[in-house]
């Protein structure tokens, strides 16, 4: 006899316990609720479809040879420059990641300007210093009997550099030195150039100054590119340069001051972009121009004062050194002393411009190159749009869920939607506090995950409450019914749960973009239908289970024994005649 006592010992025990767990919930969230206003964000943060916004599609391309450049390691190195980049205009909100083993996507939100944005995101940064070999007119050269050197340079004779030591000291009556000050170089790109060759201003080939033939292969070669090169023609300017190593030589194209195209022969780099420790666009005060200043690093400096000591004793165009940034030449002045540890690009420069282009240097270059695949533009109507429909989507759901549950469960929906409500409350305010914390943004998949949840989060009720069900319909009554169809329902609950939270973490982690925001957002209400099952379901049946309205089995409390057919239990009418009444509990 002392086993059924106890029995019912242990039962009345969890029976007399439901409040705790309730407090415990209404805790939780209170203290959410509180966390979201002391925050200061009270409203989910809105992806770009919803909120509106640009996003970019990247591809890297790998170096002719270099297949295996594109791996794990430079993606991630690239999304971290991207971001900076991005971080740069003074997005803090903007979503860079990897898609794929080659895609990067780059997410800005509305507000941006998002032409400037691509123009951030999209370019490589790969800077060169290279000594200037020769320099000509955009267009096709003629091959020709090679002039001097000074008269193929006269675009750049405007171009200067000087060392920072001399700017304290008056100018000098030189004309390399009257206008420079020491440790930077300068391109007077707004002083008016000598006019180009006729004929290069229309693509067809100049009698320009090029190279002397030469009996080495690659020289040859390098001659024969050089004179056919067109820098009019915008295919050509694009791939030039393509695939050419920092060390060997190349040809490449530039702008000089008068805003025309000139082609030029370059020699090995003999400075790189990682040598600038840093840049940044600044408005020259005496020239009334914006510059764009940059200082190395000290491996940089002794680099940088070794090949400028070494273009000061050339005549031009020997002694003009190219800036050359994702192989264009963006600046080409002219070197007359030894400089030092910093130096400056001038030009036809604007002050965004020379901000962007200081950014850009600034943050390093990309280890790949990219193409930009595809731009998406979502308008914040737009955006308002899909978040009513995704809204409207939801509350039809929600609406068609309570109907069942009123037509089948009748009293037991109220424990249903009282549940649900819980369960909403909780998922609402994580994602609220979650968008500052980890940067979750609710996009459209994620609010097609929060419909998708309410079926899975009735779905427990409903098992729980088949489960009560069939207790009663065995010829128990409701309390002792509510007790035993718990450890049944919970495993079966736990179990589909555990279904569920598994597809959406595989989901997660094989796939990306907007997909992941599904993925997230129904794992989360996964887990958070446990924590309402368990903590707020199970004890409100408990605590009903003891009103009268229920207990009694009211035709309209959705536990009529009557209406459930309950019966005395089968396997008791063996050998012995069935009890009138319910079956006492052991």
């Amino acid at each position: 006899m002392a086993a059924p006592k106890k029995g019912r010992r242990a039962a009345a025990g969890g029976q007399g316990k439901p409040g705790r767990a309730l407090v415990l919930i209404l805790i939780a969230l209170v203290a959410l609720t509180g966390g979201m206003f002391w925050s200061g964000h009270t409203t989910p943060r809105l992806g770009i479809d919803l909120a509106g916004g640009t996003t970019i599609t990247l591809k890297a391309v790998p170096e002719p040879g270099k297949e295996e450049s594109v791996n794990e390691t430079n993606m991630k190195t690239a999304v971290g420059i991207i971001e900076r980049r991005v971080n740069g205009l003074g997005v803090s909100e903007a979503e860079v990641q990897t898609q794929g083993g080659e895609n990067i996507i780059v997410n800005i939100p509305k507000g941006t300007n998002s032409a400037q944005a691509r123009e951030q995101v999209g370019t490589t940064a790969q800077l060169y210093f290279r000594p200037v070999l020769t320099v000509a007119a955009g267009g096709p050269t003629t091959p020709q009997p090679t002039p001097s050197p000074s008269a193929a340079a006269s675009d750049k004779a405007g171009d200067k550099a000087t060392d920072d030591k001399d700017k304290a000291t008056p100018p000098s009556t030189s004309p390399s030195s009257s206008a420079t000050t020491q440790g930077r170089a300068v391109t007077e790109g707004l002083k008016a150039p000598t006019p180009t060759p006729s004929g290069s201003a229309s693509g067809k080939p100049s009698a320009a100054p090029t190279p002397a033939p030469s009996a080495d292969p690659a020289s040859a070669a390098l001659e024969k590119k050089f004179t056919e090169l067109n820098c009019l023609d915008s295919k050509q300017r694009s791939n030039v340069g393509k695939g050419v190593r920092p060390e060997d030589p190349t040809v490449a194209c530039g702008k000089n001051g008068a805003g025309t195209w000139e082609k030029y022969v370059l020699g090995p780099a003999e400075v790189e972009g990682k040598d600038v420790d840093d840049a940044k666009g600044v408005l020259d005060q005496q020239r009334g121009m914006w510059i764009v200043q940059m200082d190395f690093t000290n491996a940089g400096s002794k680099k940088f004062s070794a090949i400028t000591s070494k273009l000061s004793q050339q005549q031009q165009p020997q002694n003009q050194f190219a800036i050359v940034l994702d192989g264009e030449v963006v600046s080409a002045p002219s070197v007359s002393q030894t400089l030092s540890a910093s130096a400056e690009i001038s030009g036809s420069f604007t002050q965004q411009s020379a901000q962007d282009l200081g950014n850009i240097l600034s943050y390093g270059a990309l280890p790949l190159t990219f193409e930009e695949q595809s731009v998406t533009t979502v308008s914040p109507a737009l955006g308002e749009e899909q978040l009513k429909a995704g809204l409207i989507a939801g509350a039809i759901g929600l609406a068609l869920v309570v109907i069942y549950l009123l037509a089948y469960y009748r009293g037991l929906s109220v424990v249903a939607l009282l549940s649900l409500l819980v369960s909403a409350a909780l998922t609402y305010t994580l994602m609220t506090l979650m968008g500052p914390a980890i940067g979750f943004a609710l996009n459209l998949p994620a609010v097609c995950g929060a419909i998708v949840a309410i079926g899975i989060t009735a779905d427990s009720f409903i098992v729980y409450f088949e489960r009560i069900r069939d207790e009663i319909r065995e010829g128990r009554t409701l309390r002792p019914a509510v007790e035993r169809a718990w450890p049944r329902a919970r495993r079966t609950i736990l179990v589909s749960d555990f279904v569920s939270f598994l597809a959406a973490a595989v989901l997660f982690i094989v796939t990306v973009g907007k997909v992941q925001g599904f993925a997230f957002t129904l794992g989360l209400t996964t887990l958070l239908d446990v924590v309402v099952v368990f903590f707020f379901t199970k004890p409100i049946m408990t605590i009903l289970a003891r009103k009268k309205f229920f207990a009694s089995g009211h035709p309209w409390s959705g536990l009529d024994p009557k209406r459930l057919g309950a019966k005395p239990p089968l396997r008791r009418s063996r050998g012995v005649s069935a009890p009138t009444d319910h079956p006492k509990e052991a």
